[in-house]
């Protein structure tokens, strides 16, 4: 038995001629919105009201910043605006304690771990110690 595999599965289907389903229900929406408000309120009013709710309805269906649908970029910015806005800087400091053998380590306040101190003497060191075993192992496999 051969089974066809889909191949364009991110890309959404056609439904209604050039629109998927969900643009067609977003600038259905916009003129739906725009009609309502055609018939219920006077002209002059009606006006200012069907310009927003119809472009509204055509960003939502094609205006995609940065590669998003513009109903993410809605939430996100609803979200911020409803959302708390208390930001509070604590200055966090390194707890450094002696272990037995007299060494001062720190500890990091978030991991909870020791995190050995390294003087520039053992850094060039360990350097130079991880340089001679590259060394001898890119000359061993030479040979």
């Amino acid at each position: 038995m051969k089974f066809q595999v889909p191949q364009f599965i991110e890309i959404e289907d056609k439904i209604v001629g050039p629109l998927t389903i969900k643009q067609f229900i977003y600038v259905a929406g916009g003129a739906g919105l725009g009609f309502i408000f055609f018939k219920f309120l006077p002209i002059y009013i009606s006006f200012i009201l069907i310009i927003p709710s119809l472009g509204l309805g055509l960003a939502l269906a094609f205006y995609k910043p940065n590669s998003q649908p513009f109903i993410l970029q809605m939430e996100s910015a609803f979200r911020y605006v409803i959302g708390s806005k208390l930001y509070i800087w604590e200055k966090r400091t390194e707890k450094k304690k002696k272990n037995s053998e007299g060494d001062e380590k720190s500890e990091d306040p978030i991991l909870g771990m020791q995190i050995p101190k390294l003087s520039d003497s053992k850094l060039s060191e360990l350097g130079w110690s991880l340089d001679i075993k590259d060394k001898l192992v890119d000359d061993m496999n030479n040979n």
